[in-house]
């Protein structure tokens, strides 16, 4: 079940969701524009022949900054990581989905690449997977709008919320953007790669 207009507006009066600051007008139907904040990671792409999820990929990323004078131009073919400028806050028996905005996509701009999903549980600046599918390369503004959070109620509470220690999560309560973290995924800790099949 996703929350309308009146249920996001309950559920933010009563802090059972969160997303701050709440800027004017962003409530819609049944989501809540969400806008761009000053935080990107960029490939070095001039130093790297290749990425290996089996490897750290950190210093692989630069950041940069954006603020009301200065833009981020997002070429042809390019992805960047962003951010997110509100904190948004999902409980425990809620799941968040982040979607594009309209306008946007009819340019060519994708703000998820696959994770577009927020976790019960987790309060966090969204990343964005940002990437360019026009052939023209686009300028990004700070704190326009950038994308729209969806509220899903689950069928009930999660046992386990992310951020949980067992879960090992590895962007809870994310306030810039984090290189991906996949080479977590090959340690000797992890079950799959323990695991044999019988």
């Amino acid at each position: 079940m996703i929350l309308s207009d009146k249920d996001i507006k309950k559920a933010l009066k009563t802090g059972k969701i969160g997303v701050t600051p709440l800027f004017p007008n962003s409530i819609q139907p049944a989501s809540i524009d969400v806008h761009l904040g000053a935080d990107f990671l960029v490939f070095k792409n001039t130093d790297n022949v290749c990425i290996d999820p089996k490897e750290p990929i950190d210093d692989m990323m630069e950041a940069t900054t954006i603020n009301d004078k200065r833009q981020f131009i997002l070429h042809p073919g390019e992805f960047a990581l962003g951010m997110t400028y509100e904190t948004v806050a999902v409980p425990h028996d809620m799941v968040v989905q982040l979607n594009g905005k309209s306008s946007l996509g009819r340019i060519g701009l994708i703000v998820h690449a696959t994770a577009g999903y927020v976790d019960p549980g987790n309060t966090l600046k969204i990343t964005l997977e940002l990437h360019n599918l026009a052939n023209l390369p686009i300028k990004l503004y700070y704190k326009m709008p950038i994308a729209q959070v969806v509220f899903v109620k689950l069928t009930g509470m999660v046992d386990v919320p992310y951020g949980k220690k067992s879960l090992n999560s590895k962007y809870f309560g994310s306030m810039k953007p984090i290189a991906s973290q996949y080479h977590k995924n090959f340690t000797k800790n992890n079950e799959w790669i323990k695991f044999k099949k019988k």
